[in-house]
């Protein structure tokens, strides 16, 4: 976790106070539940919120001493709680505690990452309906193919992210589970009903079988759906780094009045933020694989997982959201330019509409192989000698004796690859 990386927000959802402020929920839940089924006395809850205080500093130094993390917070509870606090606790393990915090700990994150990926997805959708008809060279290979708009281009992005929160939002509901069933998950010394209540309280759903912890293909699931939103932002980065080239230059981030591009050429005006997002999201699919790991743990628990999620639980979901909110930020003030796209569309002297040409040939008697060949020598020329490619067709006289000039000039309008524009938009936002 990097502060320059790091948003408040986030960072306060994986501070120690928050989650011992969990740990504190958790043991109060299931002190109540205790007390209303009479395994302890009355009033144990209310005496440890009243005057159980979380104090950071006193746990680590009692942990300094014990070595265990719970029980160093539990001591720091009974300190100031008093004698009544002995009940806390009771028939539990430390994975009921770890384990349920963690999840609320992913839970808290998750929500807010989704209201991120919804930025995201007002910007998209507001940008695709402005370009919906705005042309653009579709490329293949990064190579001219056929005609396109910028619209469908941000269309597509916002399909993608659409997808992304459906999964976030089945993640955060996989890891919304609660354990407290006790040292292997059998509830010997716990009575099965605590944990219904203490779910219930935490606004969670009992874990349907424990072993001593929570299962961790739940948590795989959270952090490779991370990775999956990561991969979104490094696809959206990417294309408009590859966008903003010299040689293309159809849009470009907002520089600021003041903003300085390379130290040593004044001129250059850099993508730095996607390319820093393309780093960022690097970072957040490297956390998928050890999240994968974590599954395979020995019998009913061991702690290999442990010092992993110490380390990808925060840096996982506080670096994604820091991408997610400077990705949404580039969206909404990139430049665009739309005489560029156009200038860029019409670079390659018509041979975009290679394809239309074929088919019309094969529609006129002959073999699509023959076809083929024909309109690949005749693009070549148009290529090689910087010359329109209806020109050269309408020169040829093979292809004048199957169709016509007025044919021909027919198949060359933009405005035909867009008639289903529409639709695809309808399919996409409705």
């Amino acid at each position: 976790m990097i502060s320059r990386y790091s948003r408040k927000e986030l960072v306060k959802i994986w501070s120690e106070e928050n989650k011992y402020k969990i740990w504190l929920d958790i043991e109060i839940a299931a002190a109540q539940a205790m007390e209303k089924y009479k395994i302890i006395p009355k009033g144990v809850s209310a005496v440890v919120r009243k005057k159980g205080k979380i104090k950071v500093n006193r746990i680590h130094n009692i942990e300094k001493k014990v070595k265990h993390d719970v029980i160093a917070f539990l001591t720091s509870i009974t300190e100031q709680a008093g004698i009544k606090a002995r009940y806390l606790h009771q028939g539990m393990t430390s994975s009921d505690v770890l384990d349920t915090s963690l999840n609320i700990q992913l839970i808290q994150s998750g929500e807010i990452l989704l209201k991120d990926i919804n930025k995201i997805l007002l910007v998209l959708k507001k940008k695709a309906k402005k370009y919906k008809y705005t042309p653009c060279i579709g490329r293949s290979h990064g190579i001219h193919a056929e005609p396109i708009t910028f619209g469908l281009k941000l269309a597509s992005f916002y399909a993608e992210f659409k997808r992304n929160e459906k999964r976030l939002k089945d993640a955060i509901h996989e890891v919304s589970t609660c354990a407290i069933s006790g040292a292997v998950g059998t509830y010997a010394n716990i009575d099965p009903r605590i944990e219904i209540f203490t779910a219930k309280k935490l606004k969670l759903r009992p874990e349907t079988i424990s072993t001593q912890i929570i299962p961790r293909d739940r948590h795989a699931q959270y952090f490779t759906v991370l990775g999956i939103i990561a991969g979104s932002i490094e696809r959206v980065s990417t294309e408009i780094r590859h966008l903003q080239r010299s040689e293309v230059y159809e849009l470009q981030e907002y520089f600021s009045k003041d903003q300085k591009g390379s130290s040593a050429m004044p001129h250059k005006k850099n993508p730095i933020l996607s390319e820093n997002l393309t780093g960022l999201a690097r970072m957040v699919r490297s956390y998928t694989i050890p999240a994968l790991e974590n599954i395979a743990l020995w019998h009913e628990r061991d702690i290999s997982h442990s010092s992993v999620e110490r380390n990808i639980g925060p840096d996982a979901n506080i670096t994604l959201d820091f991408a997610l909110v400077r990705l949404a930020n580039i969206l909404d003030q990139m430049i665009i330019y739309p005489k560029k796209m156009l200038k860029n569309l019409n670079l390659t002297n018509g041979v975009v509409f290679s394809q239309e040409v074929m088919l019309k040939l094969t529609q006129k008697g002959i073999s699509r192989e023959v076809a083929y060949r024909k309109v690949q020598k005749i693009a070549k020329q148009s290529i090689d000698k910087n010359v329109d490619l209806l020109n050269l067709l309408i020169e040829d006289k093979e292809i004048l004796k199957l169709v016509s000039e007025k044919e021909l000039k027919k198949i060359f309008v933009y405005e035909k690859h867009f008639k289903n524009i529409s639709r695809i938009f309808k399919r996409v936002f409705s």
